[in-house]
């Protein structure tokens, strides 16, 4: 990275891995201050939606020498994308973070309209966002995550062997609970930001099903944001009453899952959300 780019993210290495399926992906790693593996090696936490999240999440890792509350050792892994399609990522996600077989809501189709009708999306970006999500991939981008990125951090980080963690927002949060549904052995701890569930058909209630009695040992904390349950736009309302149900489902089962609702916007509330999973998850 540039020295400018050093300046506002101490620490942060960036490189670009290319995926068995041919994805390009665009990977910051931030260590925490005085990171030594040769002392103390560090689980790794990673970050979905990393052309995003980057600049809003890690300089978080200062949180970990924050004598007021103390958060275990981590290493941030921002997972995004690179070259030419760093500027699509927000409808590139629709492939990675999104479930196979994941019906499209109608309350995010009329969202995606009132984008174009407000002039925050042309057609043809809102049509190009639409088809993303009717050929998704989490299933791929799960196995890019755990058996090609993984290996490279623990190889050229050091990483601890185990507590590893993933925080996902959205979307991103669709795909933290999938991975937490599917009992993936890799997190220790995850954390899913307003997750979009945003049908009752969604495959998130489909897995629960299909999970029975048995529970992942991983920790799950969810949170959700205030304006989106109080607001007045459909998709968010809707996510917020899916989530919950989803929430009521784990707990009557004893899972090992938290909860917050956060005082933030659905746009707002990345930040906040990754910092009360910090709070929660990785408290010393």
């Amino acid at each position: 990275m540039s020295t400018m780019w050093h300046g506002c993210l101490a620490g942060t290495d960036y490189f670009e891995l290319r995926s068995s399926r041919g994805r390009d992906y665009g990977v910051w790693v931030t260590t925490p201050p005085g990171y030594d593996p040769a002392t103390t090696q560090a689980p790794a936490v990673y970050v979905l939606d990393g052309n995003w999240a980057v600049g809003l999440t890690a300089p978080l890792i200062v949180t970990q020498a924050d004598p007021m509350q103390r958060i275990q050792p981590y290493i941030q892994v921002s997972v995004g994308y690179a070259g030419e399609e760093a500027q699509h990522w927000d409808r590139l996600r629709n492939r990675d973070l999104v479930p196979p077989g994941e019906p499209i809501a109608k309350e995010l189709i009329d969202a995606v309209e009132l984008g174009v009708q407000s002039g925050a999306r042309t057609r043809e970006e809102a049509d190009a966002y639409l088809a993303e999500l009717r050929d998704t991939h989490a299933d791929a981008f799960l196995s890019f995550l755990t058996t090609e990125l993984h290996p490279r951090i623990e190889r050229d980080y050091g990483t601890a062997s185990s507590g590893h963690g993933l925080f996902g927002y959205s979307y991103g949060g669709l795909f933290s609970l999938y991975t937490w549904l599917t009992g993936s052995t890799l997190f220790a701890s995850i954390g899913a930001g307003s997750p979009g569930v945003a049908g009752a058909d969604s495959q998130i209630f489909a897995q629960l099903q299909q999970m029975g009695d048995s529970l992942p040992a991983a920790k799950l904390h969810v949170t959700i944001n205030e304006q989106e349950l109080l607001g007045d736009l459909a998709i968010y309302q809707n996510l917020t009453k899916n989530t919950a149900t989803v929430l009521h489902h784990l707990t009557a089962r004893g899972a090992a899952v938290t909860s917050a609702v956060l005082r933030e916007t659905h746009v707002t509330g990345l930040q906040a959300s990754f910092l009360s999973y910090l709070r929660t998850c990785r408290a010393r």
